[in-house]
């Protein structure tokens, strides 16, 4: 099963929380499912969030998608993620 890992900073933790709460639908629709979500021990805006994928061409998709970059520009992303695709 294809595994994508996501590392990405963000302004402040529970502000992100609520939008990328809010957001499931569309990683859903994405065939995303959500295995773990870490915070960095000495900064909690520092993430790591792992997926488990069930169709990848889904996921390009929704990564490149316009509804994406305006969901975390609301949630207070900053910089870009840096994204792994892991078979």
């Amino acid at each position: 099963m294809p595994h994508l890992l996501i590392h990405h900073k963000v302004q402040d933790f529970p502000a992100w929380k609520a939008i990328y709460d809010d957001h499931k639908p569309a990683r859903d629709t994405a065939t995303l499912t959500e295995l773990h979500l870490l915070q960095g021990a000495n900064d909690p805006n520092e993430l790591v969030i792992l997926y488990e994928a069930q169709d990848l061409g889904k996921v390009r998709e929704f990564l490149t998608s316009d509804d994406l970059k305006e969901a975390m520009g609301r949630a207070g992303v900053v910089g870009e993620p840096t994204l792994v695709e892991l078979g």
